[in-house]
């Protein structure tokens, strides 16, 4: 069992890669399996979530809490730098307000799920990233309706329902968090529990894998029918992972944090909640009914992107 693991930690990006290349098969191939794909999705990343929260202690947390740098650096990035750019490259798309809105979507809102494990996996401090995961959930909720107000209009604001965002925080933040620490309580006390816990924490990269899968199976063939609406909006994801990586870097070396928190700034910089965003989204009127794959569009992309920054973003920021 344990070489199992090790092998599966030692090739995961290549792994990663395969499921997303099995769920583009078999979302293709078998069109049928998209709805219960889709319907799979947030189980299965409230799954990830848990095991993600589980490999980290708990006692770090409080720690993480104090780390004020930290926290005003990922809030600064995310709230003030991230806006300020999306504003400019939307301007691409600014043209069609269908996809200025998924656009916008998912681009304001940082990411909170599977950016703590890639961090993890970059070797980035993910566990000062899972303490301000509710800080940025609840800032993102807070300034979601501000920033459509101002680059959209008032009138658009009024049709955004907050509810599937609640429902969200809920189910992949706080159950998830709440049964990792009760596991790792019940890890302390009792045999059974620290089974689970190695049990658990032994199959992350199978639920990286299932999670990657589920999700392109679910949209592939949406994306693939709306492909020439869509390509306008590829150029904008990809240079906003791009820029956001040098701005990442720059911001946490200006508030002299250590490597770790710098790996950490830049995946959070660059990693958008578009999984949480997506219920938001379904929610709009059907006027915006294309709304969706743009956010999709945006996962399939930052996807590929985070393969390629775990490898990438220990190499710009060295130990």
């Amino acid at each position: 069992m344990r070489t199992t693991v090790e092998w599966m930690e030692r090739y995961q990006v290549p792994l990663y890669l395969a499921a997303l290349a099995l769920g583009a098969s078999v979302g293709l191939l078998i069109p049928p399996v998209a709805h219960p794909a889709e319907l799979a999705i947030n189980p299965v990343l409230a799954l990830l979530l848990y095991a993600t929260f589980l490999g980290v202690p708990f006692s770090k947390i409080g720690q993480a809490f104090r780390d004020a740098r930290f926290l005003a650096t990922v809030m600064v990035v995310n709230f003030l730098v991230v806006p300020v750019v999306v504003w400019l490259l939307s301007r691409i798309v600014a043209h069609n307000q269908v996809l200025l809105v998924g656009v916008l979507f998912v681009l304001l809102t940082p990411c909170v799920d599977y950016v703590i494990v890639f961090t993890g996996i970059a070797g980035g401090a993910k566990d000062r990233l899972l303490a301000a995961a509710p800080l940025l959930m609840l800032a993102q909720m807070l300034l979601l309706p501000f920033y459509l107000w101002a680059f959209v209009g008032a009138e658009f604001v009024a049709t955004i329902d907050l509810a599937p965002f609640i429902e969200a925080f809920g189910l992949l933040i706080v159950l998830p968090l709440a049964a990792a620490g009760l596991t790792q309580l019940a890890a302390t006390r009792t045999r059974w529990g620290h089974r689970v816990q190695e049990a658990v924490l032994g199959a992350m990269v199978p639920l990286m894998m299932l999670t990657l899968a589920v999700v392109v199976a679910s949209q592939i063939a949406g994306v693939g029918q709306q492909l020439g609406a869509l390509l306008l909006a590829i150029p904008v994801y990809v240079l906003f992972a791009a820029i956001m990586v040098p701005i990442g870097a720059g911001f946490a070396k200006i508030a002299r944090l250590d490597v770790p928190a710098r790996r950490a700034i830049v995946f959070s910089g660059a990693t958008r909640n578009s999984l949480v965003v997506l219920p938001l989204v379904l929610a709009l009127p059907a006027a915006f009914d294309l709304a969706p794959l743009v956010v999709v569009t945006q996962t399939l992309v930052e996807l590929i992107v985070m393969v390629i920054f775990v490898r990438l973003i220990p190499r710009l920021i060295p130990n």
